[in-house]
């Protein structure tokens, strides 16, 4: 039997209903489901119906009908959660419930927070009986709500509410001195909002126990000020004032930073009822700040630290009872999985480590692993999230490991990997413009560092270690930007080792080298790799005729951009000149490659190499690699030639008195082989061409 048993009676017979609406039910004129008979419900199965009908995806504007009948389906704890649902249908199914909670977060058909707030409070029931409500994801348009007997309808109007999640929305600092008005509010998240001021909640300050403001961007208050509202805020015990470190730069966040060091350094009588503080993702906190302020607070309870750097100070490993999210052990990180649910940018932080610690795993980790399909679960869209996850889930169920792991949670794992594939069916090579958005995000590229990191450090060949170097090699190509990321990572030392470490992989070879030619195509980058050392090494590839051609011809691109530009050469003369001759030499020696090595989005990267004062070994090199791909692939290359005005320079190149002859003999070969294609086209053209009718 399954370790974790079967699936409750209750969850198979309310599956059952959902997959039998249809015969359960008649269809009124407006299109909605009505049951043809229903018994009266418990009221919590009712609640359970609705939720089941939501994760299940099929709750929408026709099926959430069947909730108009409120006497047999009474409703007290409603989700709806990221379901198509209009206005209308809303305010006909849910609004005459006399409801306890409603989650709406990232409802979409239209619905928006006025028209909530609007049909909730038109049920003088659900103006006091509403407890808790979820608004995340949604567009308030608070300016649509209209005057009710001359008093605007608000969130103020909901006077039972004690927990409000407004995160993700469009609410601002009007709205918030509105939902501060709220005589019982408790808990409230007003994360990636537009509010700027935070003095709105000394108005609440005698009964807000739980605030989350994660990443408020456009916060303007002094650290002073922000200071004086927390510590007005008596009854506050879970703050949470994290940030999202990978969607700023240095110059923000910086006044949020200095309030969070403050607040660490100040005396325990600021705020003297807490007992959780996140502080994810803040920049510039010290150990000394960390350990003072842990060693001050003996009611402490959770310390949010990932992506902060100190989540390893040695003060906290002697807080056995303290729950913490970091990086420094499996603990920390699994802690962060739980909590950041919601947040892609801790998930995506969490599970990068996560699949660092679990490289090497040699016991079955369910617990994990049900981690991991939960956050692939909370961010279905998001390729971050599952490019990381689905590496997690590799380590977690590798070899024999998930032999030990029960049956449901590997139906779930492996519908959720399903799941991600249908998602992103052409993922396995990206287009242009998405690979240009990746390029730009220097998460990825850390990330991807840092998995060539771990395995180089151990000198395994495994398809991981190719996938990363593949993916840095894409993101890379004529991409100027990432191409700068990468060496601010310190990508180039990292592949200089790794060229030394795998001398004798070319696979691995390959793709190293492969790069570092993208990088040599930038002009403005070229003096990063004007490293003695490097080029020598680089040198050494290209002469030595037991290394394989496709590693010959990288080194050998690398070499041609690089010492292409005598004005911007910046190590000894010597060394180019010796370049120049063993370019030529060595590509002279090369045989024709069978197998399609490299692919080339333009061959404007060729245009400068081709230039009739540039040396031979520069154009020998040049020419080469055009012949190779064109060879290889005419169609589209011969097409892109002619686009690109490459065809006339070569032409212009063959026709130069000063070009050398085994230049002109592979541009002639190219011509022709353009020529042949161009006039087997056209006759082919002509012959399938139907004529005026």
């Amino acid at each position: 039997m399954d370790a974790e048993g079967p699936q409750a009676l209750c969850d198979l017979c309310l599956a059952q209903v959902c997959c039998s609406l249809d015969a359960l039910c008649s269809v009124r004129a407006d299109g909605s489901m009505s049951l043809i008979w229903a018994p009266l419900f418990p009221q919590e199965m009712a609640d359970q119906l609705l939720q089941k009908m939501t994760t299940k995806g099929i709750l929408n504007d026709t099926t959430v009908g069947i909730f108009r009948n409120c006497k047999e389906l009474r409703l007290r704890r409603a989700s709806i959660r990221s379901s198509p649902v209009s206005a209308e249908a809303f305010r006909l199914a849910l609004c005459p419930h006399r409801l306890l909670e409603l989650d709406a977060s990232w409802v979409s058909g239209g619905l928006t927070g006025a028209d909530i707030i609007s049909g909730l409070a038109s049920n003088p029931e659900c103006r006091l009986s509403l407890q808790r409500l979820s608004l995340s994801g949604l567009r308030l348009d608070w300016e649509s709500l209209e005057e009710d007997g001359g008093v605007r309808v608000g969130f103020s109007s909901l006077q039972g509410l004690r927990m409000l999640n407004v995160a993700n929305t469009d609410v601002n600092d009007a709205v918030l001195e509105d939902i501060c008005t709220l005589p019982h509010l408790e808990t409230l998240d007003i994360s990636c909002s537009a509010i700027s001021k935070l003095t709105a909640l000394l108005k609440c300050n005698s009964t807000l126990r739980f605030l989350i403001a994660h990443k408020l961007q456009q916060l303007d208050m002094s650290p002073a000020r922000l200071l004086f509202v927390f510590n007005q805020l008596h009854a506050l015990r879970h703050l949470d004032f994290s940030d999202d470190h990978f969607a700023v730069d240095d110059s923000d966040g910086r006044v949020g930073d200095e309030t969070v060091r403050q607040l660490l350094e100040g005396s325990p009588e600021v705020l003297p009822s807490l007992v959780s503080l996140d502080i994810s993702g803040r920049k510039r906190i010290s150990e000394a700040a960390i350990g003072a302020f842990v060693q001050s607070r003996s009611g402490l309870v959770f310390l949010g630290l990932l992506a902060t750097g100190v989540s390893s100070c040695d003060v906290l490993s002697s807080k056995k009872n303290l729950k913490i999210t970091g990086e420094a052990d499996e603990n920390q990180v699994c802690e962060a999985l739980r909590r950041y649910r919601d947040q892609e940018c801790f998930i995506r932080e969490a599970l990068v480590h996560l699949y660092n610690l679990t490289t090497d795993a040699d016991k079955p980790q369910p617990d994990m692993l049900k981690l991991v399909v939960s956050a692939m679960q909370s961010h279905p869209t998001s390729l971050h999230v599952h490019l990381v996850a689905t590496a997690c889930v590799f380590n977690l169920t590798t070899q024999d490991l998930a032999e030990a792991m029960s049956v449901s949670l590997l139906s779930s794992t492996i519908a959720q990997l399903l799941y991600a594939m249908k998602t992103f069916p052409n993922h396995h090579q990206l287009s242009t413009e998405e690979t240009a958005q990746l390029s730009k995000d220097v998460f990825i590229m850390k990330q991807l560092l840092a998995i060539v990191q771990q395995k180089a450090m151990v000198g395994v060949v495994d398809s991981t270690l190719k996938f990363a170097l593949s993916a840095l090699w894409n993101l890379t190509d004529e991409m100027p930007a990432a191409a700068r990321n990468f060496i601010e990572c310190q990508g180039l030392e990292l592949y200089e080792e790794v060229l030394e470490s795998y001398y004798s992989e070319p696979s691995i070879q390959q793709k190293v080298l492969g790069l570092l030619n993208n990088i040599a195509e930038v002009e403005e980058l070229q003096a990063d790799l004007m490293e003695e050392d490097l080029l020598e090494h680089i040198l050494s590839l290209l002469q030595d005729s037991q290394v394989e051609v496709g590693v010959r011809y990288f080194a050998g691109g690398i070499l041609a951009h690089l010492s292409s530009r005598a004005e911007a050469w910046t190590l000894e003369g010597e060394l180019r000149t010796t370049i120049l001759e063993q370019l030529h030499d060595s590509i002279m020696t090369w045989t024709q490659l069978e197998r399609e090595m490299v692919s080339y989005r333009s061959f404007h990267p060729f245009c400068p190499l081709l230039q009739p004062c540039q040396p031979s070994g520069v154009q020998l090199w040049a020419v080469w690699a055009i012949h190779l791909v064109c060879s290889q692939n005419t169609s589209h290359y011969s097409s892109m030639l002619e686009m690109e005005g490459l065809t006339e320079l070569l032409k212009a190149l063959t026709a130069h008195p000063d070009t050398h002859s085994d230049v002109k003999g592979l541009s002639d070969r190219i011509l022709c082989m353009v020529e042949q294609y161009q006039s087997h086209s056209g006759a082919f053209k002509s012959q399938t061409e139907p004529r005026n009718s």
